[in-house]
């Protein structure tokens, strides 16, 4: 009998959930309220992606900061995590890096910028390339208009030189340009009020020899919020844009089910035949941003996923009961 699953796949809340698999097993990541004695980024574990258990907090850190959206890099022996921690408005978040020798943590933090210039700074996304060389995408707020991009945040990327410190010498990715990233009308931002457009939560998977970078647009609480993705031939770019991308080409809301997916990575099934994506989406009351998982298939050079979905679907392949 084959197992199957329905999502949220994990009860609490799990925003921007970030899934490794490491060693046959799978640790989550995801941004949360704060637990006892300050524990930041519930990590949770899991042997098939559908069946997971808490396994503690990945940092300690007593406070009223906030602590946004995490990712973890295996790397010369040791877990990176990449996360920002800021003030409860977004307008003060900084990347940092913690290390960790075990998945589960604990994570300690190195005490150390990885963008100190930048005011705003989030979503880091460390990629590794065929050749080993690792990358750091994440998110910047851009104020000035050039060709058909909008004011707002969007995407860079930058080299590794070691996993914690960049090269210094950013990227665009993707800036917001559509109607459907909106963020926010009239937005109060750096002395100064804008329409407010957003892309973010950059995830990049290589299929066909070209390097596909993902991310979320619009609003994280609103139901415009939605996945798309760009394309290049490097790490570094350029990366254009695909044909229909005035909408979310591959994952937006379904009205009366799933509201808001989005903000999502990428895994492989336990048998690692099939890709898979790992996102939130809020419940149709807006209680909170639940973790959700659905297949992610190419057809030719196009990513494509049932997803977001709300009724039972087969499991990853590898799993029987």
């Amino acid at each position: 009998m084959l197992k199957t699953y329905c999502n949220p796949v994990y009860p609490e809340i799990m925003a921007d959930p970030f899934v490794l698999k490491h060693e046959g097993r799978y640790y989550a990541y995801g941004t949360a309220p704060a637990g006892p004695g300050g524990g930041r980024f519930p990590v949770l574990v899991s042997n098939d992606l559908v069946d997971w258990h808490r396994a503690g907090y990945a940092i300690s850190a007593p406070g009223d900061e906030h602590f946004w959206a995490p990712e973890v890099a295996h790397s010369e022996g040791k877990f990176w995590m990449y996360y920002s921690r800021g003030d409860e408005e977004g307008k003060h978040q900084k990347l940092r890096v913690a290390v960790a020798d075990n998945p589960v943590g604990p994570f300690v933090e190195q005490g150390l910028l990885l963008v100190p210039g930048l005011q705003f700074s989030i979503d880091a996304h460390p990629f590794r390339d065929r050749d080993g060389q690792w990358y750091l995408y994440y998110c910047v707020d851009f104020l000035e208009l050039e060709d058909e991009h909008r004011i707002g945040t969007g995407i860079v990327v930058d080299r590794l030189v070691a996993m914690d410190r960049l090269a210094g010498e950013p990227r665009t990715v993707a800036r917001p340009h559509a109607d459907w990233q909106l963020f926010k009308r009239q937005r109060a931002m750096y002395d100064a009020v804008y329409d407010w457009h957003t892309v973010e939560g950059a995830s990049v998977l290589v299929h066909g020899g070209k390097y596909y970078c993902f991310y979320s647009g619009g609003a994280w609480e609103k139901e415009n919020y939605g996945v798309s993705y760009v394309v290049a031939e490097h790490p570094l770019g350029p990366f254009t844009r695909p044909e229909g991308s005035d909408e979310a080409l591959l994952m937006r809301s379904r009205p009366g089910n799933v509201i808001g997916p989005g903000h999502n990575s990428f895994t492989t099934s336990p048998d690692g035949s099939q890709d898979w994506i790992v996102y939130h989406a809020w419940d149709t009351a807006m209680t909170g941003r639940r973790m959700c998982i659905d297949r992610l298939v190419w057809d030719g050079g196009r990513p494509t996923t049932a997803g977001p979905s709300f009724t039972r679907q087969p499991a990853p392949a590898g799993l029987v009961l």
